[in-house]
């Protein structure tokens, strides 16, 4: 993780558990929005279960390790990448995360609004204390969509688009294939 900026752990959740939160990813209504075609932004919110899962000793255990105790969830995003529904983009670092409330502050910006979320760019310091993790209910083979990274572009900083397409034809990338119930744990910054 600290080397290459992601890490698959592999079989991180018991089935049964993994099963039973897949009935209830089920169960949800289908988004009528464009924007959530494919996923859901707002999912702690629809499934109290997912919140409670953010705690969960097997789970929580990865995060706090590279993190700290004090570590918690801000926000829960389901990807269901079909053919008919898939979050295509192009090579880019993940800097925006989701706050409470607008608040002006040196630093922070710019800002935009994802189903009525505000969510801002902080400075990379802050991104540099975070870490994705994605907890895969479905295997991601080669041949279904793996998320494609570059090993050790984290340790760059924030990177302009120039810098990115320098990276990406100089450094080969990886496909992060996870069985189901295994995470992804990945650092913001890593290009992917």
């Amino acid at each position: 993780l600290t080397r290459d900026g992601f890490l698959v752990v592999p079989d991180a959740l018991q089935d049964t558990e993994r099963l039973h939160l897949l009935a209830d990813v089920e169960a949800l209504p289908p988004h009528q929005s464009s924007e959530a075609r494919g996923g859901y932004r707002d999912l702690f919110t629809l499934l109290p279960a997912v919140r409670a899962l953010a705690g969960h000793p097997a789970l929580f255990a990865w995060p706090a390790a590279v993190l700290g105790s004090q570590a918690f969830a801000v926000r829960a995003i389901l990807f269901d990448k079909t053919p008919d529904a898939n979050w295509k983009v192009t090579w880019h670092q993940d800097l925006t995360i989701p706050v409470w409330a607008r608040q002006e502050v040196p630093g922070f910006g710019p800002w935009s609004e994802k189903v009525g979320i505000p969510h801002v760019q902080p400075p990379a310091a802050i991104l540099e204390r975070m870490l994705t993790v994605r907890l895969h209910l479905d295997p991601c083979e080669n041949w279904n969509g793996p998320v494609r990274l570059i090993p050790g572009s984290h340790r760059h900083g924030r990177l302009s688009g120039g810098a990115i397409d320098a990276l990406r034809d100089s450094t080969p990338a990886v496909e992060a294939t996870c069985p189901a119930g295994g995470l992804l744990l990945m650092h913001p910054l890593t290009l992917h």
